[in-house]
């Protein structure tokens, strides 16, 4: 009988360590949920000033040689729909289908302070796709309480390895299309990006954020691959990610994040090169 009971607390003891090591090695659990409808991914969560973040997801496909073009030419339609929605809003699933036959799915997490996109995109024709390019575009009026006049000293990018406020130096003001700035990093065609004012400095990363109307809180996005970052013409903010053409049958992953933190830059950094290690590479 003793030897039983010494057995059963060495079990309980190991039961106990084990969960404990599981629970430290997690990512804390989430308070932020999602939902979608209508072309509107929600992110909700009481941290969040504001309470929720709206991101039309997705806004657009594009096509190459868009810098001076007409945007009705550059488009791809498309159509998305829901596949599926954990019922504690902690995960869904959208499909998008492109007028080329192209399909993108897009699993999309909330996690303890960020969300978390997978991106699949697909060509099961026999016709190369010329999807370039897309565009999450994340609305930011909320989390900053300002308008389109007024958001821009809050919205920031990094140049020289420095957060940026906006209006950048050099801020560009001539394009086929007025107001909102577009940076592109080395390895991106300057014909290929959205048809607004261009700025000739390259970011020295791919994040593109902005801070809340108290500075205590920031958010920022960035993808890999992405094709710019983009100032908007609502009071939003976009890091749209690259797709680079689908041959036939050809099929491609794309990641992203959007964090929500406090307002340490420092943090912020950390945990975008641990995200995107292969944009240290580039930027250099």
């Amino acid at each position: 009988m003793r030897v039983w009971l010494i057995a059963l607390g060495i079990v309980c003891i190991l039961t106990l360590f084990l969960s404990s090591a599981v629970t430290v090695g997690a990512e804390k659990p989430s308070k932020l949920t999602l939902s979608w409808d209508k072309n509107i991914l929600t992110v909700a969560g009481k941290e969040i000033p504001g309470d929720t973040i709206e991101i039309m997801y997705m806004e657009a496909y594009c096509r190459p040689g868009s810098t001076d073009r007409d945007w009705g030419e550059t488009v791809i339609k498309h159509k998305t729909k829901l596949i599926s929605a954990d019922e504690d809003g902690r995960r869904l699933k959208l499909r998008c289908e492109l007028e080329d036959g192209v399909v993108v799915v897009h699993d999309i997490r909330a996690m303890a302070d960020n969300i978390d996109f997978q991106v699949t995109a697909t060509n099961p024709t026999k016709k190369a796709s010329q999807a370039q390019w897309a565009q999450p575009c994340v609305r930011v009026d909320r989390f900053t309480k300002r308008n389109q006049q007024t958001y821009l000293e809050k919205s920031f990018v990094f140049y020289d390895g420095e957060l940026t406020r906006m209006p950048t130096r050099d801020w560009a003001t001539t394009a086929r299309y007025i107001p909102g700035q577009v940076w592109a990093p080395r390895h991106v065609d300057r014909n290929d990006v959205n048809p607004r004012p261009l700025s000739k400095v390259v970011p020295s990363n791919g994040l593109i954020g902005c801070f809340s109307a108290d500075e205590s809180m920031v958010l920022a996005s960035a993808w890999e691959p992405y094709q710019e970052l983009f100032q908007g013409v609502i009071v939003c903010v976009h890091s749209d990610f690259r797709i680079g053409g689908l041959k036939p049958g050809e099929s491609k992953k794309i990641r992203g994040k959007l964090y929500i933190l406090p307002a340490d830059v420092d943090e912020l950094l950390r945990r975008y090169r641990k995200d995107f290690p292969e944009h240290a590479k580039v930027s250099k």
